[in-house]
């Protein structure tokens, strides 16, 4: 059974930081492309950052809101994806979820495309307060 799950969420200050992760299990972890989305109250879904596959070329992408402040990186070994989030803001504040791609789709070094994104955690909340 694929299950990708999400923990790390919660409330923070404007300005701190969470790290996200998101447990892979029940397929080649290393031959997906990873990413994290987010959807606040009353907004469609944003995918804010991903990687491409181990087998792939290393392609990460951040969309603008996020660039400088997150970090997406993967532990394949563990079967592990995280989002490190600094530098808060509560216009961070949503459910941000992960997701996995097939080898070759879903990020690209301008975009990430999500539509090619097949598995999908169930999402974590993070709260930053002003």
């Amino acid at each position: 059974e694929v299950q990708l799950v999400e923990s790390g969420g919660g409330l923070v200050q404007a300005g701190g930081s969470l790290r996200l992760s998101c447990a892979a299990s029940g397929f080649t972890f290393d031959d997906y492309a990873i990413g994290w989305f987010r959807q606040a109250p009353g907004k469609s879904r944003e995918g804010i950052a991903c990687m491409h596959s181990t087998v792939g070329d290393g392609t990460t992408y951040y969309t603008d809101s996020v660039k400088g402040r997150f970090t997406i990186s993967r532990d394949n070994a563990k079967k592990m994806m995280y989002l490190q989030m600094n530098s808060l803001k509560p216009e961070d504040t949503a459910v941000y979820s992960c997701a996995t791609a097939d080898s070759g789709w879903g990020c690209f070094v301008d975009h990430i495309a999500g539509t090619d994104y097949e598995y999908w955690g169930q999402g974590t909340q993070v709260t930053v307060s002003s």
